[in-house]
């Protein structure tokens, strides 16, 4: 059925450019054909900036993850040297065998936990800010043109593939686009293909 659609536009944009041929209206017609070439291009670069951001997104999501893992093997290894640091401070206090020298030195160490645990709490806090913000407007974008376009993209390919899945109405189709062996508008023409005009 989308195969009688697809003939029957044809049909009818050849009859328009045979109205317009034979109307003389070339100038018209140079005009059609340059807007269709600036849409082409316009959505090419638009498929580009939003795979970038999503290939973006994943990287920041993965490098921010490994940095919470890190940060939270760091903060249990400084709160066990923080705790047994506080111990030792006790038991010197209490058994006062200590020189005045030792005990500010381990106050010293305590103090520079407790900053080191504090700056641990500020940068949790800076990547709490850019899980909860930066990263779901990215995926809202990503949101938003998957439901416009209706193609899920892979992103972990090379720079010059486009690959990923169209789902249709009636069925999923998928995508494997060299873009290094096909010029700009075949990718576009193909891509757009893919989008559906009823609405």
């Amino acid at each position: 059925m989308a195969q009688g659609h697809k003939f029957q536009d044809l049909e009818e944009m050849g009859q328009t450019l045979v109205t317009y041929i034979n109307s003389s209206q070339l100038d018209q017609l140079r005009r059609v054909k340059d807007d269709r070439q600036a849409l082409r291009d316009q959505q090419i670069e638009t498929t580009k900036v939003v795979t970038q951001i999503l290939k973006d997104v994943a990287q920041i999501e993965e490098s921010v993850g490994q940095r919470l893992l890190d940060m939270e093997e760091e903060k249990k290894h400084k709160d066990k040297e923080l705790e047994n640091l506080e111990e030792q401070l006790r038991q010197c206090s209490a058994k006062s065998q200590i020189t005045d020298s030792e005990l500010q030195f381990l106050q010293r160490e305590l103090e520079s936990l407790r900053h080191a645990e504090h700056e641990l709490t500020t940068f949790q806090s800076e990547v709490d800010e850019v899980t909860t913000e930066v990263i779901p407007s990215a995926v809202y974008v990503a949101q938003l043109y998957y439901l416009i376009t209706k193609i899920k993209w892979e992103y972990d390919t090379s720079p010059n593939v486009l690959k990923g899945v169209h789902y249709g109405a009636d069925l999923a189709t998928p995508i494997n686009i060299d873009t290094s062996t096909r010029s700009r508008c075949d990718v576009s023409d193909q891509l757009w293909d893919f989008v559906s005009t009823d609405w």
